[in-house]
Order: C-alpha cells, then sequence, then structure tokens
C-alpha cells in the first residue's frame, strides 16, 4: 500500500512513521523544505515526542518513508491520502481554512481518475465541513466524483503530542465516510496500519469504529474535547464558590469522584493547548445556542484575571508598581508551546494591575521570551509576588528562598508543597486562603 501523508507536524509525522513501519509505503508531504529535509535525513524536526527520533531513523533508512514538497505528484502514486494539516483559528477560535484550502487543492490536482483513491481528513473540524467544504473543493478541482472517482472520509486525530505512538494504540480510531464503500476501505486501511491494545473496558472492543457518518466522527472529536473545556468550567467554578465559603474543593472533588458517576476535573488557572479551549469554539460555530458550552468557555478565560485578583486582595488590594513573577509560560508542565497560554491573560491583568512582570520558563531562553515582549526572570531573584501558571516539574520543588521577597504566591495549578513556604502566604485555587 502506498500512503501519503500531507502535514508532517507533531501529529502527521509520527502518524507516518507509524503506516510506514506497518508496512506501508509512505511519502511525507509538507511545505517545508526544512522538514522534508531533516525527515528525507532521518533526523527528528522537532523534540519531545516518544520513540519518533529511533522510529524515523528506521523507516527514513529503509525507504519505507520519504518526504517532498510535491503534495499532488505524492498524491497521484497513493492509494490513501491522510490529510493532517493545522487548522489555524484567531484569538477567538474563528477557523481559518487557508492551509488546509491550499493542500486540498494540491490535492485535487494530483487524484486519479480509477476510483481507488481514498482520501481521509484527520485536522479536528467543525460539524459537516468534509462533507460540505472538502467534497465540493475535491471534486472541482479535480472533475471527478467522489463516491465514484475517489472516497471521502474523516478520521479524526485523538493523541496527545509527546506520547503519539502510545495513544495510537490505546484510543479506538473513530471514522465516518461520505459512503459506506469509502468507510469500508478506511476501515480496512486503518485495520492494516494500526495495532490495537486490548481493552476490556470498551464494550465495543478496542479498534476501528465507523460512527456512520463524517458528521458522526467530526462530533464525536469536538464532543469528548468539548466535555473537558465544560467541565474544568465547572470545576473552576466549584473552586470558587469553596475558597469564598472556607471550604477545599480538592477534598470535595475527590470525596464526589469517589462512587462511578461523578468525573469532575481539577480547577486551574488556564486551559490551554491546540485543543480544548479550541475546539468548543469550533462546536459553537454550528451551535451557537449551546449555553453550556459558551458558558464554560467564559468562565475558563476568567481564571487568569481571578488568580490575578486573588493576589491583589491578598497584597492590600493593590499591584501597583510590585514585581510580579509568571512561572511557567508553556500551556502545560513538560510542553514547550503556548498556543492559547494561560501565560498571555496573566501577564495582561498583571499588568493592568500595574505590576511589574517576569516571566520564568525552564522550557524558554531569556531570548525566546523576549520575543514574546516579556522581561526574564531567573528563580532565586527578588520579586515582590509569584503566580504559578503551567505544572513544570521543575516547580515542584520550589520554596520561599527561591522567591525571595515574595509576599504572596498563588499556585494556580495545585503543584507547591506549603511547608516549603512557611512565612509566605500561599494562595491554592479551590482552597480558603490562610494568613502567613
Amino acid at each position: 500500500m502506498k500512503v501519503t501523508v500531507i502535514g508532517l507536524g507533531k501529529i502527521g509525522l509520527p502518524l507516518a512513521v507509524q503506516f510506514a513501519r506497518s508496512g506501508a509505503e509512505v511519502i511525507g508531504a509538507d511545505v517545508s523544505q526544512a522538514v522534508v529535509d531533516a525527515v528525507n535525513a532521518g533526523t527528528e524536526p522537532f523534540p519531545g515526542e516518544a520513540h519518533l527520533a529511533e522510529y524515523l531513523a528506521e523507516v527514513s533508512g529503509s525507504g519505507a518513508l520519504r518526504a517532498s514538497t510535491d503534495t499532488a505528484a505524492a498524491v497521484a502514486e497513493s492509494d490513501a491520502v491522510v490529510v493532517v494539516v493545522p487548522l489555524f483559528v484567531d484569538e477567538e477560535a474563528r477557523p481559518d481554512f487557508g492551509g488546509m484550502d491550499a493542500a486540498t487543492e494540491d490535492i485535487a490536482r494530483g487524484l486519479r481518475a480509477d476510483g481507488s483513491t481514498l482520501v481521509i481528513y484527520e485536522t479536528t473540524l467543525p460539524v459537516g465541513t468534509t462533507r460540505t467544504r472538502w467534497k465540493p473543493r475535491l471534486e472541482e478541482g479535480s472533475g471527478l466524483v467522489e463516491g465514484r472517482d475517489f472516497h471521502l472520509v474523516f478520521s479524526p486525530e485523538r493523541v496527545l503530542t509527546g506520547r503519539v505512538f502510545a495513544d495510537l494504540r490505546k484510543y479506538p480510531k473513530l471514522l465516518g465516510g461520505l459512503s459506506q464503500e469509502g468507510a469500508d476501505r478506511a476501515r480496512a486501511f486503518y485495520e492494516e496500519v494500526l495495532q490495537f491494545d486490548d481493552r476490556a473496558d470498551l464494550e465495543r472492543g478496542n479498534g476501528v469504529w465507523d460512527l456512520g457518518s463524517a458528521e458522526a466522527a467530526e462530533m464525536a472529536k469536538l464532543a469528548e474535547t468539548t466535555y473537558r473545556d465544560v467541565n474544568i468550567g465547572l470545576a473552576n467554578q466549584f473552586a470558587r464558590f469553596a475558597a469564598e465559603h472556607g471550604i477545599d474543593v480538592h477534598q470535595v472533588i475527590d470525596a464526589s469522584n469517589s462512587q462511578p458517576y461523578s468525573h469532575i476535573h481539577r480547577p486551574g488557572i488556564a486551559v490551554g493547548g491546540h485543543c480544548i479551549p479550541v475546539y468548543p469554539r469550533l462546536y459553537l460555530w454550528n451551535d451557537p445556542h449551546a449555553t453550556v458550552v459558551s458558558a464554560a468557555r467564559e468562565a475558563n478565560l476568567e481564571m487568569p484575571s481571578y488568580c490575578v485578583g486573588l493576589a491583589a486582595g491578598a497584597m492590600g488590594g493593590s499591584l501597583q508598581g510590585k514585581k510580579a513573577a509568571v512561572l511557567g509560560a508553556s500551556y502545560r508542565g513538560g510542553v514547550k508551546e503556548t498556543a492559547f497560554s494561560g501565560v498571555f491573560a496573566t501577564v495582561e491583568a498583571l499588568r493592568e494591575a500595574g505590576a511589574d512582570v517576569v516571566v520564568h520558563d525552564p522550557m524558554y531562553s531569556p531570548e525566546e521570551l523576549a520575543r514574546f515582549g516579556w522581561d526574564a526572570y531567573a528563580i532565586g531573584e527578588p520579586v515582590d509576588l509569584a503566580i504559578l501558571q503551567a505544572d513544570h516539574a521543575e516547580y515542584r520543588d520550589l520554596s520561599a528562598s527561591d522567591l525571595p521577597g515574595a509576599e504572596v504566591v498563588v499556585d494556580g495549578r495545585r503543584v507547591l508543597d506549603p511547608t516549603r513556604f512557611e512565612g509566605t502566604r500561599l494562595i491554592v485555587v479551590g482552597q480558603a486562603q490562610k494568613e502567613a
């Protein structure tokens, strides 16, 4: 089987490697010549993905995977085309289809008129996009008819960067076609190039799941991620209420989740990343009347300002002229990525309150932080207050002596050890405030 994977990013490249390791002849297509050159050299173009370096060297060296910037030519010699081009969104998470439209035009130019090509989009999309956007563009650009000359399917990626190969085995592969023949071909394709762990907890069993339509598969990805955003929004509202009434919300959550019908997530300063803060907006693109979804999104967006307010309240109501350190630029611990990170809103709220803001992150150099417009902070320098925004492992052992002069520390992720902050007012999101 010959396969083209379009988009060799943090999801697409591991997918291409997975397919190649499973016996397919794979072409990775990308607009970046630097990425293409790295892949052809067997060198991972980005760090942090478990096993990618060794697996990529293996399949590149054997010739099972090669890369090209000529997408149309790659499509022309392929039986299956898997699209993992990112869908860019603006600050309000409104979709910009420009990159995906361009990739779709290239696919259309490469389609063969023999009914053999299977085109699968894996990028998370608003419901209906496969049928109403990609199908007409592919047909218009190729002069072919979907369902007769080629087959179109949606199958959402469901993996987390850093553990893609493990997640590919762990979770069912969802799909939905515009025709049953397309869905059947996609099922056969994925059963050939993926391997699945046994999951006794799944009544349907682990493996490839045909959801019956592209729209159902599109919605499934949006639903599972939107659920998490809504759940976190509820946890954040519980946290704010609990703190105001002298209750430790974390004990409440542990107690609630001790029976099988409650699965409350953890509160925190921010919800960031490419997925959780974005996909609810893609869902709202189709369903603007989903008030529960929009209310949760707004509740989560308020948390950075809320945490800054906690600090201000603990310091007498004003942060004017105070030196404030934000700990963590990344959207979550262990990941060098600032997509929709809470750092932006936290810095903005602190500056609006009159604070002099500095930012620290163990994964970013001072020069890299400066490109965001932030002055870098070094652990051990004097500050008046600190707000922990990302749960990097490096922060778990921090103590008051690491933040000399800090009157208040707001732990937005509940990772700090209170016994290390004797004499400092440590505020944890969702816990009643205690005097130093």
